[in-house]
């Protein structure tokens, strides 16, 4: 369970952000910090395993017929994605509490933030392909909130919507992949399919495949021609782009790909697909950043490039290029963050990024200098920092690699990319800090505290510290993430000196050549700026608009707000459907004869038919409607009852005396006819929908039931294992607590939430407005009764409310082997409360309210999860319930189920619900007008009489 907790940590420490910022700005982020540092402190305890070449897991199953488990597995690689993700996560969380201003939601940030690092901490983690997308697609939508964080900025809002957008579509495209690897393989685990590299190489399926998860890939880590979503997301707050572009979501592409690499690498296809994409983005950003004048879109492009050239690295196919793909990632997270950080001091002092009105800030910012200095010569390549070793690596590996027989293309652009990264990092120095020192800047800029710089500093230290002595310092990660990646043990030599090599002549050339641009940039950028190209996000904006109008003209054809239009397109969809299916396949007689019609059964077909017409023909009038739907419900549980379905028919009579109640209140407050009937024409065409719909409904069940089913049922395991599985012998309540639980889990939750936005559009009518003001307007059409709470209905409802929770509590005990449970002794209970509502109104019975609805429904969710956790902790599938035989004299042995504590929280959700909900509806009549008695009945008693005054 360790890693699973590793992964849930930062989900669970997203919601105290919210809580802990009441106590100060200071307080949130420790505790925020403190979420993050466990995590990591987890994460450190199970390097020394990993280390030595082992693997941790945790397995937990949940559907393990459908490949759905919640499995988790720690090796190099994930240790070193997982480390970056939480430890310069720890340094944002500081950064950020000293950047964001007083006007700034820091608890909003920081619940953002924790969310996202949760979704990048669960992808490198996940040993299920399935679990994996599902992480994979929350890091585009966390992405999408923090991007959009500054919602007033419009930058901030297109940015969002293009970052989610891009990836979006990507990760769509990955799932389709990941399925199919995922049926080549016969497993959605990992580690089954990392192993199963030949069987997936040789499958017709595997370039689909390849294709499909490259795009999610290359969508996420923007590589060209998907590259422009991230530069546009630097409208996000500087540590939100510290974060994105160092070590977490332009990461998540390349870890993907180093996770694949075992099973998918080694072909041509992946040669050419990989290392060219790769290859062209490095170059195209490289160039695209030396021409930024905002030092974010320089540092963003920039941050593309270095994705290309990992991608490179990877596409390469051998092992060396492996190891220097894994050796960059750590280099590029650690002088890209330091850097963007760096950037943002910059802005929060100087209060611009604009590199035309920066300059000389080395005087003024010396910290802040050094800091960028260092990790800019880094990002540049030069000796002795750590980016200088891993260059040289990926020169050195671009000088042996032929392309398509041509041998000098991947050294030269390698090369010219290299150039590029040189002179855009000189650039950002020189225009930043040298130069003499302006009076126009637009806020006097200085260095800020130590708080700001402090984690930037780290950064930086970690750059000097790696590239000075890399073998102690970082040889042990790249081996233990390398050997993970290339599915072997390896042992990096990491040296700044190799000879005179190729690479050495390469990387010669890129730094004289950098040094050349940068003295040429002037002419350079107007030669750029006179030249015509294609702008992404234009082209973007062209293909997106047209899609959007289409898709607006289409919605607002078809979704009009008629819910009459719905119901007869969706009716006419499914009829068609059915009548192709019955033309179309073959027909066989059925083999079982019809049983003789009873008068009983009979009786009750008669009267549900002529309730239904009667309900066709008189719903205008909406009482009549509801009272002659009552009746239908009453038939329907008839029949259940005649069936021998007893908690069918017990649940659906409650149900309909609970929903009538209520439905007569509400409609209290509206007219009391249909203020608009459908054309002639209309009705004649629903009309012939409905027949035909009722007609193809009605020989489908008669088919149905006149003919064997093509597979056997699942009630015969039902039947054989309701005892022995569940400890009950009521089959029906042990299904929906035990075999289906947590179908019955999903129920209650979507009837807390339906009661809970009754009540949420209760306070909207409540609140000034229109709908507020039809309601004090309100008049009744029709004079109250003399004697609205009676006192012989007050007295039956007295004498009935403990015979009801009385009834109640036995229902729900008896429930597991005999009809009966939570879900009915909760309407039960209610029931019994709705009458004494009915019976002295609302304001004296709201007076004696102990407990909040809210609470009951919340109450009841929580003990309904907290049964199913419970299963965990017993090695057993969530919701599976136990039991056990006690005796305790002088009563005898009776047995008790863990389901009954889930069918606690059934209750609680439902009794909760019906009460929330009327309570909500009869806000609405004291809102109207209505008299509010805080006496029981209207009759008015002696002082000495009986009754409570």
């Amino acid at each position: 369970m360790s890693l699973a907790l590793i992964a849930a940590l930062p989900f669970l420490g997203a919601l105290l952000p919210g809580l802990m910022i009441r106590s100060g700005r200071t307080a949130c982020a420790v505790v925020t910090g403190s979420v993050t540092a466990l995590a990591l402190l987890m994460l450190g305890l199970h390097a020394p395993t990993v280390l030595r070449g082992e693997i941790v897991q945790t397995r937990i199953d949940w559907m393990p017929g459908l490949g759905l488990n919640a499995n988790f597995f720690l090796d190099g690689l994930g240790l070193l994605f997982a480390g970056l993700i939480l430890g310069i996560g720890l340094l944002i969380i500081l950064y950020a509490r000293f950047y964001l201003s007083r006007q700034d939601s820091m608890g909003q940030f920081y619940s953002y933030l924790m969310l996202f690092q949760g979704a990048m901490v669960g992808i490198v983690l996940s040993d299920n392909i399935l679990l994996l997308l599902v992480f994979w697609e929350l890091t585009s939508l966390s992405s999408f909130l923090l991007i959009g964080y500054w919602k007033h900025l419009p930058a901030g809002r297109q940015g969002a919507r293009m970052a989610l957008t891009v990836t979006g579509m990507g990760g769509l495209s990955m799932i389709a992949g990941m399925l199919i690897l995922g049926q080549i393989a016969g497993s959605y685990d990992l580690t089954v399919i990392l192993q199963a590299r030949d069987a997936i190489q040789a499958s017709e399926w595997y370039l689909p495949a390849l294709v499909l998860i490259l795009i999610g890939c290359f969508t996420k880590s923007a590589q060209f021609p998907f590259h422009f979503w991230l530069p546009h997301a630097m409208a996000a707050p500087t540590p939100v782009s510290a974060y994105l572009h160092s070590a977490t979501m332009v990461k998540a592409g390349l870890f993907l790909m180093a996770r694949m690499w075992p099973a998918l690498a080694g072909t041509p296809e992946w040669f050419y697909l990989v290392a060219t994409t790769g290859l062209v983005t490095m170059v195209v950003a490289a160039k695209i950043a030396l021409f930024k004048d905002d030092l974010k879109a320089l540092l963003a492009f920039s941050t593309v490039s270095h994705l290309g050239l990992i991608t490179m690295l990877l596409g390469f196919g051998t092992k060396s290029a492996a190891i220097a793909a894994i050796f960059h990632i750590i280099n590029h997270a650690t002088f890209k963050a330091a850097l963007f950080m760096t950037a943002g001091i910059v802005d929060h002092e100087a209060h611009t990024r604009d590199l035309k009105r920066l300059g000389g800030l080395r005087k003024l910012m010396p910290i802040t200098f050094t800091i960028g200095t260092v990790a800019a010569l880094s990002m540049a390549g030069i000796p002795p920092l750590n980016g200088f070793l891993s260059k040289e690596m990926m020169l050195e590996e671009a000088a042996h690699t032929v392309w398509s027989g041509q041998a000098w293309l991947m050294p030269v652009f390698a090369t010219l990319g290299a150039l590029f990264s040189v002179a855009y990092s000189l650039r950002f120095v020189a225009h930043t800090f040298l130069g003499p020192v302006r009076d126009d800047y637009p806020h006097r800029p200085h260095d800020p505290g130590f708080g700001m710089w402090a984690a930037p500093a780290f950064l930086a230290a970690l750059v000097v510290a790696i590239g000075l002595a890399p073998m102690p310092m970082a040889a042990w990660l790249v081996d233990a993430a390398a050997g993970a990646t290339i599915g072997e043990a390896v042992h990096a030599h990491i040296y700044h000196w190799h000879g005179l090599t190729p690479a050495a002549w390469m990387s010669v050339a890129a730094i004289g050549g950098g040094l050349v641009l940068l003295g040429l940039h002037a002419p350079l950028m107007r030669a750029w700026l006179a030249t015509p190209r294609p702008e992404a996000k234009r082209l973007f904006d062209g293909l997106v608009e047209p899609l959007a109008a289409f898709a607006r003209r289409l919605s607002s054809g078809l979704h009009d707000g008629a819910l009459s239009r719905y119901f007869a397109i969706a009716t006419f969809a499914i009829l068609a459907a059915g009548l192709y299916a019955f033309f179309s396949g073959g027909h066989s007689a059925g083999m079982r004869a019809p049983t003789p019609v009873e008068v009983v059964p009979a009786a009750g077909w008669l009267l549900l038919i002529v309730s239904t017409v009667t309900l066709v023909l008189f719903h205008h009038n909406r009482v009549v409607a509801l009272v002659v739907l009552g009746v239908v419900g009453l038939v329907v549980s008839m029949g259940f009852a005649y069936l021998s379905a007893p908690d069918l028919a017990l649940t659906q009579i409650l149900v309909e005396v609970a929903t009538v109640m209520l439905l007569l209140l509400a409609l209290n407050f509206l007219p009391k006819r249909t203020p608009m009937e459908s054309s002639a024409s209309r009705r004649f065409r629903d009309g012939i929908l409905s027949a035909g719909a009722g007609l193809g409904v009605g020989c489908l069940i008669y088919m149905m039931m006149t003919r064997d089913f093509a597979f056997s049922t699942i009630a015969d395991y039902h039947l054989a294992n309701a005892k022995t599985g569940g400890g009950g012998t009521n089959v029906v309540n042990v299904i929906l607590v035990d075999f289906r639980g947590y179908d019955t889990f999903g129920e209650i939750t979507v009837l807390g939430i339906a009661a809970l936005v009754i009540f949420a559009v209760t306070e909207t009518i409540l609140r000034p407005g229109p709908a507020n003001s039809r309601l004090l307007s309100w008049a009744q059409e029709h004079r109250h009764a003399g004697d609205r709470h009676p006192l012989m209905l007050v007295v039956a409802t007295r004498l009935m409310l403990p015979v009801a929770i009385v009834v109640g509590v036995y229902i729900f005990l008896r429930g597991h082997n005999m009809p009966g449970g939570g879900f009915i002794a909760g309407l039960v209970v209610a029931i019994a409360a709705l009458m004494q509502y009915m019976a002295s109104g609302f304001g004296w019975t709201a007076a004696r309210k102990r407990v909040e609805y809210h609470a009951l429904i919340a109450m009841g969710v929580l003990i309904a999860g907290a049964a199913g956790v419970g299963a965990w902790f017993a090695g057993r599938p969530f919701l599976t319930s136990d039991y056990g035989y006690v005796h305790l004299p002088p009563l005898e042995e009776f047995e008790l189920a863990t389901a009954m504590i889930f069918d606690t929280g059934v209750f609680l959700a439902v009794l909760g619900a019906v009460l929330l909900a009327l309570a909500s509806i009869s806000r609405i009549a004291v809102r109207a007008g209505e008299e509010v008695s805080s006496t029981p009945y209207d009759i008015d008693l002696p002082r000495d009489g009986f009754g409570d005054r």
